[in-house]
């Protein structure tokens, strides 16, 4: 038999199959499990550490610094004068209460004076009514004076709290200014941070893609395998928390280039198959059961489908020798004992006689 290098596409697991070569096979994808599990811890890494080759930049980068100090300033040194001039108006208000509380208990005896001097009609008292005017007088400046108080702590208070309004809204302005300004720049940093992930990640589904083509029959399938499996899961899982808003669209377009391309293959995979076996099919007996890897016999038999033509054959009917459907010879008889077995064993299962299948004929 014409034994070849077998892949995992042309080796299912089955009964046929030898025990270690079974466990080595499992190993071998449990290797290409773990290659791909490394692999894509480190993509993780480099995906996510990728913003870090942008500089990054905050809105203080887009304000005029000494205006911007200043005006903080301002609004700082403003908020300030309010708060001592509202804690000056309180101490003026309470002084201007006192001053007229003064005045009114003044002209309240005053007037109580008056009253009793015109009931008496005493002139010796006319110097003390001079006096009480005059004090009541004295009174009534210095009220005025803490009403005056009042007032200057009041526009103290104005001004202050319209130099804080003015200095923050200009200060309001400018961040409005400058944080369009970042917005913009966010998003040039985020189109060169998607750019340089797509770098990253399109080339590696590139290459998946001529692995698989190529080299997934190869001896080193299971690095082949998990860098497949690393490359799909990069683009298709491991970009997605990183897309921005528009990056839906290329990860679908991607998504449906790929599937047509892959459907694409396998549609011309599949007629190719099939315009093999019908090549196949028109060579004779023997010539292709030569051609047949006996591994890959020995799994289809084991599958209960004819080795040629992959159809489904009752191998335990005795009286089926040849494929119904293509015709190649199923079972033949031991030359050495004529005990009927199956014209891909190498020895007979009955006396163990080797098989020379290139000169034995079935039957």
């Amino acid at each position: 038999t014409n034994c070849k290098h077998l892949t995992p596409d042309e080796k299912p697991m089955s009964t046929t199959l030898r025990r270690s070569e079974k466990w080595f096979r499992r190993g071998l994808w449990l290797v290409a499990v773990v290659f791909a599990w490394f692999l894509i811890g480190l993509g993780g890494a480099l995906v996510g550490d990728l913003p870090q080759v942008e500089t990054k930049q905050t809105l203080e980068d887009f304000m005029d610094r000494p205006t911007a100090d200043r005006l903080r300033a301002a609004v700082k040194q403003s908020q300030t004068d309010a708060t001592a001039a509202e804690e000056a108006l309180a101490q003026a208000q309470l002084k201007s209460q006192s001053a007229r509380n003064d005045t009114r208990a003044a002209m309240d005896s005053f007037n109580n004076w008056v009253a009793t001097r015109s009931a008496t009609q005493r002139s010796d008292q006319d110097p003390d009514v001079i006096a009480r005017t005059r004090a009541i007088d004295t009174l009534r400046v210095q009220e005025r004076a803490a009403a005056a108080a009042v007032e200057r702590q009041n526009q103290a208070l104005l001004d202050a709290q319209q130099l804080q309004a003015r200095s923050q809204r200009d200060l309001t302005r400018m961040q409005d200014e400058a944080r369009e300004s970042l917005r913009q720049a966010q998003r040039m940093t985020e189109l060169r941070v998607f750019a340089y992930r797509l770098a990253l990640t399109l080339p590696l589904l590139a290459i998946a893609a001529w692995l698989f083509v190529k080299k997934r029959h190869g001896t080193y399938w299971p690095f082949v395998w998990g860098f497949i499996f690393f490359a799909g899961f990069a683009f298709f899982v491991e970009l997605v928390p990183y897309l921005p808003s528009y990056g839906g669209y290329v990860h679908y377009a991607v998504g449906i280039v790929l599937t047509v391309l892959i459907g694409r293959y396998a549609i011309r995979a599949l007629n190719a198959y099939l315009e093999r076996q019908r090549q196949a099919e028109a060579l004779p007996d023997a010539q292709r059961r030569e051609e047949l890897s006996l591994d890959m016999a020995l799994a289809r038999l084991g599958k209960g489908v004819c080795p040629g033509c992959e159809r489904p054959v009752d191998l335990k009917d005795p009286a089926i020798d040849y494929c119904p459907h293509c015709g190649i010879g199923l079972h033949q008889r031991c030359h050495a004992c004529n005990t009927r077995k199956s014209a891909f064993a190498r020895y007979c299962h009955a006396c163990g006689t080797s098989a020379e299948r290139p000169s034995a004929a079935p039957g």
